[in-house]
């Protein structure tokens, strides 16, 4: 069925303006370190997205900020009158035996959604309506659905729950465009606290108001803005440790023989690409154009039902190409760009 989602958040009673905050935290597991020394204050309102590698720790994060766990050093205090709604990334909060009614409103015709003072009442069909599920799907069962279909299920039943602090692991993957762009306008709106964990770059440029970059050794930093912001952040980083570790020239030996200070200096001339440099960032935009075209392609077929239901067996394989996609994107735009500075 065509149409778009409507999608709408059920906020509960304001938070304290204190939602979280880690002081020398650390936390390892089997001697690995996930999160070493972590200093770190949440407030009422902020929008931030944890980046990192798989395996980097950010699930600790999680788990540490839920209280799920406890950290082996430092303190994790969480603030008062807090409702949370937690998006897993591995679904286990979908029973396959239930119907869709009653994953969204067990026992119960109705869903409120809304702030307090502007609650809507929806019958459960329309509200499944609004996420795409036309009524004659309603008593079907959760294990039938696609994985695209499961996650809005999933959104669907996360935003019909009270909440002030919203922590979504994921939440993109498998998402249509349309699903996607209105899950993307609701948290901009949205007056809670988010966190996010993701690896769609524009999702986190649009949504959240600062990130959280894992360093390596359990080492995290907490930046203002979103992606993009950090990853400037690391080129000036990167060009600062160039121009540290370069020769000082005349400059440097100032101190040390002040007569030769007045002595002209010819600047050093920028190097220039080789033949093999030249060739290989003439061809980079083809790649990069290849690589983006081919991750759309990717998206669009997880995002549809057929290659769940007639080949599930190449849906790790298409998840795995996806993550390696980022990974080959990320790669060869930092060589364009460090190319093009060469170039200068």
């Amino acid at each position: 069925r065509q149409g778009r989602v409507s999608l709408a958040v059920a906020e509960s009673t304001r938070s304290g303006k204190l939602v979280a905050e880690f002081t020398d935290v650390s936390r390892s597991w089997d001697g690995v370190p996930a999160v070493a020394g972590l200093t770190l204050a949440i407030m009422r309102g902020d929008k931030i997205g944890i980046i990192g590698p798989n395996g980097a720790g950010k699930s600790t994060l999680i788990r540490l900020l839920l209280g799920e766990i406890e950290p082996d050093a430092g303190e994790v205090k969480r603030g008062t009158r807090l409702e949370v709604a937690y998006f897993d990334q591995f679904r286990v909060a979908l029973d396959d035996c239930a119907t869709l009614v009653d994953t969204i409103s067990p026992g119960s015709e109705w869903v409120e959604i809304g702030a307090p003072g502007s609650v809507v009442r929806k019958h459960v069909m329309t509200y499944l309506a609004d996420f795409l599920f036309p009524p004659e799907r309603a008593q079907a069962k959760v294990g039938a659905l696609s994985g695209g279909e499961r996650n809005r299920l999933l959104l669907a039943r996360l935003f019909a729950r009270p909440a002030n602090l919203l922590v979504l692991d994921e939440p993109t993957n498998d998402l249509d465009i349309d699903t996607l762009e209105l899950l993307e306008s609701l948290l901009q709106d949205y007056a809670g606290t988010v966190i996010l964990v993701s690896h769609d770059r524009a999702f986190l440029d649009n949504v959240v108001t600062q990130v959280l970059a894992f360093e390596g050794d359990g080492r995290w930093t907490e930046n203002p803005g979103g992606y993009g912001e950090w990853q400037a952040v690391l080129g000036r980083r990167a060009a600062a440790a160039t121009a540290a570790a370069s020769p000082s020239g005349a400059a440097g030996r100032a101190d040390e023989a002040p007569a030769m200070a007045t002595v002209p200096v010819a600047a050093p001339k920028r190097a220039k690409l080789s033949f093999k440099e030249a060739r290989e960032l003439a061809s980079l935009p083809e790649k990069i154009n290849a690589l983006e075209a081919e991750q759309s392609a990717l998206a669009s077929r997880l995002a549809g039902s057929e290659i769940y239901a007639n080949a599930k067996e190449d849906v790790a394989p298409a998840l795995a190409r996806a993550e390696a996609i980022e990974a080959e994107l990320l790669a060869a735009l930092d060589r364009w760009e460090t190319l093009e500075l060469m170039r200068g």
